[in-house]
C-alpha cells in the first residue's frame, strides 16, 4: 500500500502566465482521499487526468504545432493551461489529493521551475490521509514514439524511477546530457524541482515576434545563445535535462497518482509524446487494477 497525502493548509502562489501574460494565482488546498488532483476556476472544475487533456493551444501561434504546455478542459469547456510544473511538484512530493483553485487562464510560471510550488507547500506542510492505494506491478513494458528515436519507455520495476536523456545534436549549445529521479520527495526537491524551463535564442526571438514572453528577459528566463546561457547562470550543467524530467513527471501525473512501481526512460521527448505516454500508462495501470 502506498499512502495518500494532501497539503495540511492552503498554499498560495501568484504571478503571471507564460503564454497568455495574464495575471495568475493558484491556491493548493487540502482534499479528501481519492479526490485526485482537482483544478477549479470559479464554478468550473475537473480532475487533472489524461481524459481531460485539452486540444486547444495556449496561444493562437501554436495552433499547428505540437503541444507547448499541458492543459485540461474544465467542466464549462474552458481550458486551464501550463499545469505541468505544479503537477510535477505534487507528484514529486507524493501528494495524491489536492484542490488547485486557479485564477487566470494559466498556472503562474514564476521562475519556470517547480521550486516556488515546493516552497509554498513546505510553508503549510503535508499530511497523510486515512486511505492508501494498492499498486500491483505493471503487466509489461510500453513504448510510445519511435522505438529507435524520440520515445518514452515504461518498464515494470521494483521501485519508481524516471530518467530523461537529452541530445540536440552536433553544434548545439546544449550538450548531450541525462537526468534521473529516484522516486523520493527529497531527491525531487533538491535535484529536480529547481530546474528551470529554457529555450534556444532563435526560439525566443520567434516567440517575441509573436508577442510572447513580454515580461521576461534572458536574466530571468534561461535562453541559450551560441555560446551558452545569455545573461544567466545554470543551476547545474545538466539543468535542461533536469527540467525536461520535471516536465515528464508532471505530464505523466495525468495518468493518476500515486505512480506505480516503474522505470521510465525518455529520449528527447516533449509534451505531446508525454501525453501519449500518460494515456498508455493509464491504460496499462487500469488493466493491472491500479486506477
Amino acid at each position: 500500500m502506498i499512502p495518500r497525502r494532501t497539503v495540511a493548509g492552503v498554499a498560495r502562489v501568484e504571478g503571471f502566465g507564460l503564454f497568455t501574460d495574464a495575471a495568475a494565482r493558484v491556491e493548493i488546498q487540502p482534499a479528501e482521499a481519492g479526490s485526485g488532483i482537482v483544478i477549479r476556476r470559479g464554478p468550473a472544475h475537473a480532475v487533472a487526468t489524461i481524459e481531460r487533456l485539452t486540444t486547444r493551444p495556449a496561444h493562437p501561434a501554436f495552433a499547428s504545432m505540437n503541444a507547448r504546455c499541458t492543459g485540461v478542459d474544465l467542466s464549462d469547456g474552458s481550458p486551464a493551461f501550463t499545469i505541468e510544473h505544479i503537477l510535477s511538484a505534487l507528484a514529486g512530493l507524493g501528494i495524491t489529493d489536492a484542490l488547485l483553485a486557479l485564477e487566470g487562464p494559466e498556472v503562474p510560471i514564476i521562475d519556470g521551475s517547480a521550486l516556488p510550488f515546493i516552497h509554498a507547500i513546505e510553508r503549510v506542510g503535508t499530511r497523510h490521509l486515512p486511505a492508501g492505494a494498492h499498486l500491483p506491478a505493471l503487466d509489461g513494458p510500453t513504448v510510445v514514439g519511435d522505438p529507435n528515436g524520440v520515445r518514452v519507455e515504461i518498464h515494470p520495476a521494483q521501485a519508481l524511477s524516471m530518467h530523461f536523456h537529452l541530445e540536440y545534436g552536433p553544434g548545439s549549445p546544449i550538450p548531450r546530457q541525462s537526468a534521473h529521479w529516484d522516486g523520493s520527495p527529497v531527491h525531487y526537491r533538491e535535484h529536480i524541482a529547481p530546474a528551470r524551463t529554457y529555450c534556444l535564442l532563435h526560439e525566443a526571438e520567434a516567440m517575441r515576434q509573436l508577442g510572447l514572453f513580454a515580461r521576461l528577459t534572458p536574466s530571468d528566463f534561461v535562453v541559450f545563445g551560441p555560446s551558452g546561457p545569455i545573461d544567466n547562470t545554470l543551476r547545474w550543467n545538466d539543468e535542461p535535462a533536469r527540467h525536461k524530467l520535471l516536465d515528464l513527471i508532471g505530464d505523466l501525473a495525468l495518468a493518476g497518482l500515486p505512480f506505480p512501481a516503474m522505470r521510465v526512460e525518455a529520449f528527447g521527448s516533449g509534451h505531446a509524446l508525454h501525453h501519449q505516454a500518460a494515456r498508455a500508462l493509464r491504460a496499462v495501470a487500469g488493466r493491472a487494477g491500479t486506477v
